[in-house]
């Protein structure tokens, strides 16, 4: 009986669970904010590539105009 209550103190004590949850809150947080980025990045040069097709595409002396 002593081993088992000298078992479930240590359980108590021990931080590791703790700081394992707190890293893996704090990594989803990063990998969300990444990827959020990423796909603001992705859109913005989306939008510039059809902005400058749809000028090539409206100037048939091969001239760009400005946008």
């Amino acid at each position: 009986m002593n081993k088992l209550m000298t078992m479930t103190r240590q359980f108590r004590d021990d931080e590791n669970g703790a700081a394992m949850v707190e890293y893996s809150i704090l990594i989803g947080i990063i990998a969300v904010a990444a990827i959020t980025a990423i796909a603001g990045i992705g859109l913005y040069v989306t939008h510039q590539f059809t902005t400058l097709c749809n000028s090539l595409k409206s100037n048939s002396t091969g001239v760009i105009t400005a946008c």
